[in-house]
């Protein structure tokens, strides 16, 4: 028989840990420790300890920081969590010098100080600057939409809260009435679970009612944005956010944007937008990147050097592209058709989508048709022009052009069983031709002079390259935050506290390009 050393578990033993001996150098928690101890100023904080003389002593804003930014880099969101493991991680008892924050203490840190993240990311960004890891070269800008901590079902116009509240309303009179009737047969059948279910019905009923009644009271109608806005659907439990549609469908939430810089990937703009398209950030994005890179004393204007910009065609939009004009700056937007125009995907919808059936049906459909929208014309299967007889916006806001047949060429054709779905009514003399309509893209015609700018630009040569950078560049940060970091959905409600979130993340990126490429003391 073979002999093998004792063992036993149950058994203590009293380990000396050296704190600083865990944070090995080229690891994040190094360079995440260096940063904050050694680079950043923290007294931007101080503002809010009001503890000189007396109370309790407060958790310095460092000890905070390293366990916040650690948690996120490991994809810990939650405040608990983060207390947990401050308790029995020995990497974060090593950042946190053997405390343990409560997980309110925590929870209040980030959501309570979305002027101070923009000051950190200001400051880390100078770090960037200074060991030479912005190239100022190119910026990709472009967003993700994540869900926020709110649930759509609660969104809807007014009118529909309104509604909504009726709804609830008449359910509560009709318990209320079931209520008594039980009340009354309780005394013979002694059924008091029934009872207690029909309580605990009508005490939410109750709440949900006067949830809705407060927003009613205390909110306006939540407007959209362009020259023909409409009320949208606002949100009771937090109406900064938006319900947008995305690729695994319509959810409740904010779009996270950002400005990256081509050279080593590092975030130059943050920001976050509760609204469910993207064309009117571009301005916004770009003026804060030239506000910044000026304040900082990076460049006195980071356009007027050469920077290029890009941005997918989200972003195409008539004023976008006059504001680039006008603001001189090298922008890059496609329109929805740029791929359509480069011979290079010639054929990649085949490959990669459903094709249309080229089969013909009963009547000949409306891709049957020639349509050119420059010359606003439109020819027939059998080669005839039709008339374009009006022009009108629907009520999604698109411009339709309205074709009909010339009845003459309609009554003598010999393909009208095929196009007309009333072949007879060609031959009466109040009869109409085949009609067809088509939505006429917005950035086509010749009142859309800079969207024609931007097209001429992006389908030259140099712009095309130009452009295909842009994925490169910013999707690889995303699928960074998302991915690796585990940012699934925002934690906090309301624009500030969300955009705070968003660039503590942010900073947990760029502290990670800080370790790869930059310069972090041993």
């Amino acid at each position: 028989m073979p002999r093998y050393k004792p063992y036993d578990y149950k058994q203590s033993k009293l380990v000396v840990v050296d704190y600083e001996a865990q944070l090995q150098p080229g690891t994040f928690e190094h360079a995440l420790h260096h940063l904050i101890d050694k680079r950043l100023d923290l007294s931007i904080f101080d503002v809010h300890f009001k503890n000189e003389d007396t109370g309790r002593l407060a958790y310095d804003p460092a000890i905070l920081l390293k366990i916040i930014l650690f948690a996120y880099s490991k994809g810990i969101t939650s405040s608990r969590e983060i207390q947990w493991c401050c308790r029995h991680n020995i990497l974060f008892q090593a950042l946190s010098c053997d405390t343990v924050p409560h997980w309110t203490t925590i929870a209040h840190f980030v959501s309570s100080h979305p002027d101070e993240i923009e000051e950190l990311f200001e400051q880390i960004l100078l770090v960037c600057d200074e060991q030479g890891l912005l190239g100022k070269e190119l910026f990709a800008i472009d967003g993700c939409k994540l869900p926020s901590n709110a649930a759509k079902e609660w969104s809807g116009t007014f009118k529909e809260l309104t509604d909504k509240q009726k709804k609830i309303q008449q359910r509560i009179r009709v318990l209320i009435g079931e209520h008594r009737r039980i009340d009354e047969e309780e005394e013979t059948t002694g059924d008091a679970a029934r009872t207690e279910r029909t309580e605990r019905t009508l005490e939410t009923l109750n709440r949900a009612n006067e949830k809705i009644e407060r927003f009613l009271k205390t909110a306006r109608p939540r407007m959209g944005r362009g020259k023909r806005a409409r009320e949208v659907k606002s949100n009771i439990t937090d109406n900064d956010s938006a319900k947008m549609t995305t690729s695994k469908g319509t959810i409740q939430g904010y779009t996270g944007l950002a400005a990256v810089d081509r050279k080593h990937q590092i975030i130059v703009e943050a920001q976050a937008f509760g609204d469910g398209q993207e064309h009117h950030t571009l301005e916004p994005m770009t003026r804060s990147v030239r506000t910044r890179f000026e304040r900082l004393g990076i460049s006195p204007d980071i356009y007027d050097e050469g920077t290029q910009v890009t941005a997918d065609a989200g972003f195409a939009s008539e004023t976008n592209m006059r504001y680039l004009h006008d603001e001189g700056i090298d922008g890059y937007v496609p329109d929805t058709r740029f791929r359509e125009r480069d011979e290079r995907f010639a054929g990649h919808k085949a490959r990669h989508r459903k094709p249309r059936s080229s089969k013909v049906g009963k009547w000949f459909p409306a891709h049957a048709f020639e349509f050119d929208p420059q010359s606003r014309t439109c020819r027939c299967p059998a080669g005839n022009d039709l008339a374009l007889r009006r022009e009108e916006v629907d009520k999604r806001g698109n411009r339709k052009l309205f074709f009909e047949g010339y009845l003459l060429q309609c009554r003598h054709c010999a393909l009208k069983h095929q196009c007309l779905r009333n072949p007879n009514s060609a031959d009466h003399r109040n009869g109409h031709g085949r009609q067809v309509s088509f939505i006429l893209e917005k950035d086509v015609g010749p009142g859309n002079y800079y969207m024609n700018w931007m097209r001429r630009r992006i389908d030259s040569e140099q712009g095309r390259e130009i452009y295909g950078h842009r994925m490169s560049v910013v999707e690889p940060v995303f699928a960074n935050i998302t991915a690796n970091k585990k940012l699934k959905r925002f934690s906090l409600r309301s624009r500030p506290k969300v955009q705070g979130q968003w660039r503590l993340f942010c900073l947990v990126h760029n502290i990670e390009k800080i370790m790869n490429y930059g310069m972090v003391p041993a």
